[in-house]
């Protein structure tokens, strides 16, 4: 089955800086669309939401509340993802999870990781 292992989350003051990765293993019969890396996040009481992804061509996506501040990338494999989070705030602080889908459209999640932003 398709694994996502997710390292990186803790706990950071606001201004500093975080990085998350993901690595994905698959069974030999499955085929990844590795354009379609994303990390979404998910805070108490609220509905998740995708902050960051990669596209086939053009630049990444990024929600307009990260834009500016925090940064999409793969390793030259793709198998790995990074978020890069920079000058973090409080209202960052959520579980990070990241995703992919296969050719067949069908997503694969990570079992996400906390960041939490405080002083």
């Amino acid at each position: 089955q398709v694994q996502l292992v997710e390292s990186g989350g803790g706990s950071v003051q606001p201004g500093g800086s975080l990085r998350l990765s993901c690595t994905v293993s698959r069974p030999s019969g499955v085929i990844l669309n590795y354009y379609t890396w994303g990390w979404a996040r998910q805070a108490p009481g609220k509905q998740r939401e995708l902050v960051a992804g990669t596209v086939t061509s053009g630049s990444p996506y990024y929600a307009d509340s990260v834009k500016g501040r925090f940064t999409i990338s793969t390793d030259s494999t793709k198998e790995t993802v990074y978020l890069q989070m920079n000058s973090v705030k409080p209202e960052d602080t959520a579980v990070y999870y990241c995703n992919i889908y296969d050719i067949d459209a069908r997503p694969y999640w990570g079992q996400g990781t906390q960041v939490t932003v405080s002083s």
